[in-house]
């Protein structure tokens, strides 16, 4: 299997770059994933598709402002961190730009007197451990100094950072926004449950591995990157339950989708458990818990493409991308969704 066969045209035009107003109103094209069939919508109508007893599976992840733009504390020229993974209270993982700046044993800042740095390791994937020391509460610092990390394919400005999050966002940790959650409101959610639908909570926090293009042509080849995940005691209950009764497991994007199929593969009953996943879905695996999914347009060649590719056929939704842009769709993080179910 290459990585190739995943390609497809997209326009750049259609790559959206401002979420919409309403955000119910991103336009919806829900699936057959057996048969292909194809219906255009809007997010709106996504209760339509959806019948009382049904999950839906939402990761409650919150992006953190992870990019944080300092000057070297001797020299004082500018350098950029971007925090990637959370090893204790002081330290993190991050990607730096320009790297030959940050070496170990230099030191940055970036708040005078509130929050500095030292790089103490350079891994040997060029990642950096930086220990920060800062005065205060962290999360209260980092919201001071840090920028919203918008994917490289975002060139405009966002002028409402909350629009970047969930609405049922609140466990932070994300470097990037599990973005099929974006189309929803509170008032959907809440009608939602009125009509039936249950609703369990799971958390992934997303790295920017997410974005990294896969460079070996064998897909077998390519090294998935790893990210955290909690799957906790009452989503356990809500899903066993449904599994139980042969209820549908919708999965609301990629994220919840590792987080069910990492933990089905390693305990078929599904109990609470935390951990890193780096789990790897193509065509050809089997789904052992997610029925169905509503996710965004991907990038082409990408892990994500491939994983819904896994979930119908990788003909089936490249012919589907190739209407969506006929259509004029709008692509990516703040662009439009799909709903791939059985209709």
């Amino acid at each position: 299997m290459k990585t190739s066969d995943f390609n497809y045209y997209l326009p750049e035009e259609l790559i959206a770059q401002k979420p919409l107003v309403d955000r119910t109103s991103s336009r919806l094209l829900v699936l057959d994933k057996n048969t292909g069939k194809r219906l255009h919508k809007h997010f709106s109508d996504l209760p339509e598709f959806l019948k009382s007893g049904d999950v839906l599976v939402i990761n409650n992840t919150r992006v953190i402002p992870a990019r944080l733009l300092g000057v070297r504390s001797d020299t004082l020229s500018p350098v950029e961190l971007l925090l990637l993974k959370r090893i204790d209270e002081n330290h993190w993982e991050t990607l730096a730009r320009p790297g030959k700046k940050v070496r170990e044993g230099r030191k940055f800042t970036f708040i005078p007197g509130k929050l500095e740095a030292e790089c103490e390791k350079v891994l040997d994937n060029g990642n950096r451990i930086i220990r920060f020391d800062f005065e205060g509460i962290w999360e209260e610092v980092l919201d001071e100094a840090g920028i919203m990390p918008l994917p490289p394919y975002i060139h405009e400005k966002l002028e409402d950072k909350e629009r970047y999050q969930t609405v049922y966002s609140k466990d932070p940790g994300s470097a990037a926004a599990p973005t099929a959650g974006l189309h929803f409101t509170k008032e959907l959610l809440s009608s939602l449950r009125a009509s039936g639908i249950e609703i369990a909570e799971v958390t992934l926090h997303v790295g920017l591995g997410t974005f990294r293009p896969v460079k070996v042509e064998d897909v077998l080849d390519h090294e998935m990157h790893s990210e955290w995940y909690e799957f906790n005691e009452e989503a356990s209950a809500i899903i066993n339950k449904a599994r139980a009764e042969g209820r549908r497991i919708i999965s609301v994007g990629t994220t919840s989708t590792r987080v069910l199929e990492t933990v089905a593969t390693n305990d078929p009953e599904m109990k609470p458990c935390s951990g890193y996943t780096n789990i790897f879905i193509y065509p050809g695996y089997e789904f052992k818990c997610v029925n169905s999914l509503i996710t965004n347009f991907h990038l082409p060649e990408s892990t994500l493409i491939m994983l819904v590719s896994a979930l119908s056929t990788k003909e089936i939704v490249l012919d589907t991308y190739k209407e969506a842009v006929e259509q004029k769709y709008r692509f990516f993080s703040f662009g439009d969704a799909m709903f791939i179910t059985t209709l």
